[in-house]
């Protein structure tokens, strides 16, 4: 569930959109044409053939609220432009599933869901709620996205899931000010993060803010070190538990993160401090108090940018970012995202799978600002600033190296809990970082538990 909270909240990035209602474009009389292919609604052509639904109804749930709901609806709105269909917005509440399985068993269902976790979209199939994607948007899958993003929609084989949103959790947010004032430039591997964090420091800045109060943040601090240290192989089998937590591979990461962890003095309030820092603050006290910000950083994915608009701070002048700093050879690029899913049968639900994943509907996202697609077809021109446009290319340009966030692919009683599991383990470790054979041990305690749940 706290995935859905802090990825569908990412898409109020520099953007404020009034309150809407979403009504259809009109229904039209049936016509015998097989299909519309009507140009991108700018007179340019169409990437995506769709076809006639005159007078179809159909609806869409998803948790999204305020600028991201009103930002998808002009999405459905094109949708209902090129075929015909009336489509309504469905407001969800979270957990997703819990909100499905209720109009299911009241037998009305919606035609689509936007499901922001791969462990939701495989319940949804197993429960046979989910319907197969279709021809045309496999189609469509098959041309504008790697493999990785089809693989994360497919459960046993089976197509299901069209991602259409993506985050990218891999990204270091910073104060361009206190980065000037202390001389410091953009590290492009940890050992560099661990001496730019030193320079800050001299500097008169506490160099990293951690929301250490949520224990989510520390799984994202995990992660992406360790699929950077460790490999995309190692990661999947970690992710799976077809590894232990003990093993070598993750003493690896959690001692590179004690690297940091253990040095209270680079973390605004130290241990203690931070374990009181829930996520939002720990990201507005680092654009705030001028020269002299309460820490110069702070880590977390593209949806950092809602925080920062609720401070003074300028995204791409006052505030900058830069990739999540290669632990190995690479720089990570952990991921979470949204899929859509069809929960009925037809040709409307098929056909507007169809245009989600098309280049032409994330186009429409994309333009309004706090969206990133993992559509590969989609020029990254379309996004308004060069901010979001490097946010995507490094989402984009990872291909198959890209991998969804491991806690949300874990049972939740184990990585999606508050004070318990994951979250609380680590966090008792950021408190005392030398104790890595104790968190490991109880990291494997804790997970051999909820696995075999």
């Amino acid at each position: 569930m706290r995935t859905t909270l802090r990825i569908s909240r990412a898409a109020a990035v520099v953007t404020a959109v009034g309150a809407l209602a979403l009504t259809g474009c009109g229904s039209g009389s049936d016509h015998s044409t097989p299909s519309r292919t009507t140009g991108d609604g700018k007179g340019g052509p169409s990437s995506v053939s769709l076809p006639k639904l005159d007078g179809e109804k159909l609806s869409v749930a998803a948790v999204w609220t305020g600028a991201e709901q009103a930002n998808f609806v002009k999405v459905l709105k094109e949708f209902e432009s090129r075929t015909g269909a009336e489509v309504t917005f469905v407001p969800a509440q979270d957990p997703i599933v819990n909100f499905l399985g209720t109009k299911i068993a009241g037998g009305q269902p919606p035609d689509i869901a936007m499901i922001p976790q791969v462990g939701a979209v495989q319940q949804a199939a197993r429960k046979k709620w989910a319907k197969p994607v279709g021809p045309e948007a496999r189609a469509q899958l098959a041309k504008n996205y790697s493999q990785v993003w089809q693989d994360l929609g497919a459960v046993d084989g089976t197509q299901y899931g069209v991602y259409f949103k993506a985050a990218n959790k891999s990204l270091v947010w910073y104060n361009a000010k206190a980065f000037e004032n202390a001389g410091a430039s953009e590290p492009k591997t940890w050992q560099d993060f661990l001496k730019t964090a030193e320079t800050v420091s001299a500097s008169g800045v506490t160099p990293v803010s951690v929301g250490g109060a949520d224990g989510w943040t520390l799984t994202d601090w995990f992660e992406n070190v360790y699929l950077s240290q460790a490999g995309p192989q190692k990661y999947d089998r970690l992710a799976q538990h077809r590894i232990k937590w003990t093993d070598p591979s993750v003493k690896d990461a959690l001692t590179t993160l004690a690297e940091l962890f253990g040095k209270p003095s680079l973390i605004a309030g130290g241990a203690d401090g931070a374990l009181q820092t829930e996520f939002p603050a720990s990201v507005t006290q680092t654009f705030t108090g001028g020269d002299q910000p309460k820490a110069a950083m702070v880590y977390e994915g593209d949806f950092v940018a809602v925080n920062i608009g609720q401070t003074k701070a300028r995204i791409g002048t006052d505030a900058k970012v830069f990739p999540f700093p290669a632990v190995g050879a690479e720089s990570p690029v952990v991921t979470g995202g949204d899929a859509a899913v069809a929960l009925k049968d037809g040709k409307g639900a098929q056909a507007l799978l169809t245009w989600l994943a098309s280049a032409d509907a994330a186009k429409i996202m994309a333009e309004q600002g706090g969206f990133i697609s993992p559509n590969k077809a989609l020029d990254a021109a379309a996004y308004p600033n060069e901010v979001q446009r490097t946010m995507a290319k490094a989402l984009i340009s990872a291909g198959d190296a890209v991998r969804f966030d491991m806690s949300d692919q874990a049972p939740q009683s184990f990585g999606g809990t508050p004070g318990k599991g994951e979250w609380k383990i680590l966090q008792d470790f950021l408190k005392n970082p030398k104790d890595i054979a104790g968190a490991q041990a109880k990291l494997e305690s804790e997970a051999a538990k909820a696995y075999k749940s």
